[in-house]
């Protein structure tokens, strides 16, 4: 139910649309008139000075009781007020008493509206429950009280109506995702493929230098690294805490928000993607469940849990697919990482692979005789990309950090470890892995491989083939042909100095034996660190130049080792190094010639990039830095072009989209992510801001 509460449009959707495990309800565990006692308490304290002494309306608000108030929330669940003050009230200072004394204050405005009851509101399982506001009662629904109030004398002049930008909506289709309408940014990277590549084009190298801010949005607080996706003037984005929004695209108007509840042991995780698909928005949360909200209100159609195992932990988000919702877990824990999937429509589910082999299954004998209870890593932590060629969904999985047990292969063992730092590709409906590729076996050094899968035609030796491309930390960059996974070439981005060769046939690489770290080695020096050479930033592909942009850090690392424990369990632990003859600039930018893999221009700054890419179809690139900086330069020569400071340092990768027919380029700002902090000891001129923030901000060109 969408409310107008003064000049606040809100789509409240209670305590069940928060996501914790009930709505507000009735329990034992305090009295009702206990509640209204506390709560008037509170409300003289906090709330009268504005709403009055008796809760009938002051100077500066209207009343909370009566046919006036009971008009606008009127048989509206409790769970929908408690959401509503809770989330807005004090007004600058949302949140900022105890969940309580939010408690006592919905028990107050209940009881004086003529609710009664004898157990206390609180937390409990099931959907929306009474009690509920009672209905105004006809002869004074919509009569204003004297105090407070707004006077008939003279009318008001009509207010403008703003944009319904759900009147024609329609459902989200599979080949919609495929190849998104140049005005959609409808999935991760935009579209399944991956490309983070928009046909848009009124925004040029030319005229860029007149963009300015159109509408900015404060969010909650904290990490965000929401990659934001936007569909027919409606832009949906996540936020810290598992709060997510929905704007108009066009002027940031506020068109509902959901909010997750989440328990007390639950620290909040901010996620690079959502997902469209059908009439829903679908949601992985902190506390490892999966929502399906309805995309025009916000309201929580389906919720499950994704996995009841402990120390597992969700960033990367969902990927929609062939009416199936799958997403990825991450975790340090025995038994790896899992990929899990669910029906769209109904959230049954479907199947869970783990990502780290078992015996008497695919790759399970790869663990070099490792128990299976023992056996860590596999991480997914990063949303996967869909190809409507192949019907096969894209996954990448991490490395292990408990290195020890498969640095030196047993004799007569495999120390692969799979499938970590692999691809894997699935049916979606099914879960049959039709086929794997693992990019760099017994990682040794954490350099993951879970990044984006970006699937496209290259030419190849003279042939055009369909493909799919993807990177690791180390700055190599596989390409495999999409149907089968056979391997097809690499391309090395020229920063790391520990793999000596690579099989032609099979992409095998060799690590060199004098750079493998362990507790009974010296210290070993290479490149790059751990935390990349390249990271989660996600690159852009522009198909038609086959060229793909990626940015990345120059660092290197010492692995030192220690008599006991190790940040790799190996018995190491890792110190940052800038690289021989450093230039003292650490971060760079390259496009790369995927088919001939030639590096065609790199431009450096000092500044670590800490944000994905974004390519247009006018020639424009687009990242940011962990400075605060939000940059754009030239696709063809990487000259930059233009530049905009942010309030807060950029975390997520930058979108385009387009609403009547003009042009916008949005960016979250939120730190929190690893790459956000930069490299403190590299340039200690570079603080993060004192003051945490998150913020999304959107730019057009002047009308």
């Amino acid at each position: 139910m969408t409310r107008k509460m003064g000049t606040l449009l809100l789509a409240s959707a209670g305590l069940a649309a928060m996501g914790f495990a009930g709505a507000v309800t009735a329990q034992s565990a305090n009295g009702f008139a206990e509640q209204v006692e506390r709560g008037r308490q509170t409300y003289a304290a906090q709330c009268a000075m504005c709403h009055g002494a008796d809760l009938a309306g002051g100077q500066f608000a209207g009343a909370l009781k009566g046919g006036a108030f009971l008009g606008k929330w009127g048989e509206v669940p409790a769970a929908e007020l408690f959401d509503y003050i809770h989330r807005s009230m004090p007004p600058g200072g949302s949140s900022a008493l105890d969940e309580g004394d939010y408690f006592d204050l919905t028990a107050l405005i209940l009881s004086e509206n003529g609710v009664t009851g004898e157990t206390a509101l609180g937390f409990a399982g099931g959907q929306f429950a009474d009690p509920q506001l009672p209905a105004a009662p006809p002869a004074e629904e919509g009569n204003e009280l004297a105090i407070g109030g707004i006077t008939d004398r003279y009318p008001f002049p009509a207010a403008p109506e703003p944009v319904d930008r759900f009147a024609n909506y329609t459902p989200v289709t599979e080949a919609m995702l495929s190849d998104p309408a140049p005005e959609n940014w409808l999935s991760w990277r935009r579209g399944h493929e991956g490309h983070g590549y928009s046909p848009l084009a009124q925004i040029t190298p030319e005229n860029i230098a007149t963009m300015q801010v159109a509408w900015s949005q404060a969010l909650p607080p904290g990490a965000t690294m929401n990659e934001p996706l936007v569909r027919d003037g409606v832009l949906y984005v996540f936020g810290f805490g598992d709060s997510v929004f929905a704007f108009d695209a066009a002027t940031g108007r506020q068109l509902w928000r959901y909010d997750r509840r989440l328990p007390d042991d639950v620290a909040p995780l901010s996620k690079k993607a959502i997902a469209l698909y059908g009439d829903k928005l679908y949601v992985a949360t902190s506390d490892n469940a999966l929502v399906a909200l309805d995309a025009r209100s916000g309201r929580p159609v389906w919720d499950v849990k994704v996995t009841d195992r402990a120390g597992m932990r969700s960033n990367g988000g969902p990927l929609a697919a062939d009416g199936v919702i799958m997403t990825g877990l991450a975790t340090q824990e025995p038994g790896g990482g899992i990929i899990a999937a669910f029906d769209a429509e109904t959230g049954e589910h479907l199947w869970t692979f783990d990502t780290v082999a078992k015996t008497g299954t695919e790759g399970g004998d790869t663990w070099n005789r490792v128990p299976d209870e023992e056996r860590r890593g596999g991480s997914v932590w990063t949303s996967g990309t869909y190809d409507a060629e192949t019907g096969l969904a894209l996954w990448g999985v991490a490395q292990t950090y408990d290195t020890g047990p498969y640095r030196d292969a047993l004799p007569g063992a495999n120390n692969d470890g799979l499938f970590t730092n692999s691809t894997l590709a699935f049916v979606p409906r099914t879960g049959e892995l039709k086929w794997y590729y693992q990019h760099m076996p017994n990682d040794q050094y954490d350099l993951d491989w879970v990044f984006e899968r970006v699937i496209g035609d290259l030419d190849v030796n003279g042939e055009r083939r369909h493909v799919v491309m993807t990177g690791g930390k180390e700055g190599l960059f596989d390409t495999l042909d999409a149907s089968t996974g056979e391997y097809i070439s690499t391309v090395d981005m020229g920063f790391q100095d520990f793999i000596t060769a690579i099989d032609p046939v099979t992409g095998r690489k060799s690590v060199d034996p004098t750079k493998l770290p362990g507790r009974d080695k010296p210290s070993v020096f290479m490149c790059p660190h751990a935390g990349g050479g390249r990271n989660w930033s996600p690159t852009a592909f522009n198909e038609a130049s086959g060229t793909l942009f990626v940015n990345a850090r120059d660092t290197c690392m010492e692995l030192r080792p220690v008599a006991e424990g190790g940040f790799l369990s190996s018995g190491v632990n890792v110190f940052y190094s800038a690289p021989e003859g450093s230039d003292g600039n650490f971060g760079f930018v390259q496009a790369i010639d995927m088919a001939s893999g030639e590096v065609k221009w790199e431009t450096r700054r000092r500044a670590p990039y800490d944000m994905g890419m974004l390519a247009t179809a006018s020639g424009l690139l687009f990242t940011g830095g962990m400075d605060g900086d939000f940059l754009a330069y030239r696709q063809d020569n990487g000259a930059q072009v233009w530049r905009s400071a942010l309030t807060g340092v950029p975390n997520g990768s930058p979108i385009t989209y387009a609403v009547d027919g003009k042009q916008y380029v949005a960016v979250v700002a939120g730190a929190g992510n690893p790459l956000s902090f930069g490299l403190p000891g590299f340039t200690p001129e570079l603080a993060t801001p004192a003051v945490p923030s998150a913020a999304i901000t959107v730019f057009a060109l002047p009308e």
